[in-house]
């Protein structure tokens, strides 16, 4: 039985619902698209690979319900709290194994970032993938009959994001895999731009 997880977190893609960083720079519209289709690139990539059992975690939990998601995918609501109450809910909730979270809109994420955050996971009880604005776009607990309590008083959407939850593991032993980067503003979306990235985020 695969006792790899990979859940990846994703808002109901409508407009106003998402990116609200990123639409005060480009717009409500343009942003709303760049989301959902990051968002869409990123299932297309990683949800089928035989390695891991992929799973979204769904905000508004009613959206759970409504039709934007792909078929044969498992769903579970990601339930009520700041973001650090859902990720430990996540977390708590999976069975023992190795379990990932990734956020919707890390453009660049591939499968080989994440098989190499499970590799990773042999060795370490927790991995991270960096992100420049000090958070972090991937964190994956090797995970048995007790879940650490991991996210809890971290500062969310701040450059303290990633050592307020490092304090919270100092117990144990954690690693890392490259830096991986969301596209969360008009300056990260004028760099993924430049990079070519645009063309592959048209709808």
């Amino acid at each position: 039985m695969n006792n790899n997880f990979v859940v990846m977190m994703v808002k109901r893609p409508t407009c106003g619902a998402v990116k609200s960083r990123l639409a005060a720079g480009i717009g409500v519209v343009a942003a709303t698209s760049a989301y959902r289709t990051m968002m869409y690139n990123s299932i297309r990539r990683l949800a089928h690979d035989p390695r891991w059992r992929f799973i979204l975690a769904v905000a508004p939990d009613g959206a759970v319900f409504e039709p934007f998601w792909p078929q044969n995918i498992s769903l579970v609501a990601q339930g009520n709290g700041d973001l650090g109450d859902r990720m430990q809910r996540i977390m708590s909730g999976m069975p023992p194994g190795k379990t990932i979270i990734i956020g919707s809109d890390i453009a660049g994420m591939r499968p080989a970032h994440i098989a190499r955050a499970f590799r990773q996971l042999g060795d370490v009880d927790a991995v991270f993938s960096p992100a420049g604005d000090g958070g972090y776009s991937l964190v994956g607990l090797k995970r048995s009959l007790r879940t650490p309590v991991t996210f809890n008083n971290v500062r969310w959407s701040g450059p303290h994001t990633l050592d307020d939850t490092l304090r919270n593991l100092e117990n144990f032993k954690t690693g890392f895999i490259q830096a991986l980067h969301d596209i969360d503003t008009a300056a990260d979306w004028k760099r993924w731009k430049a990079r070519g990235g645009a063309g592959r985020l048209c709808l």
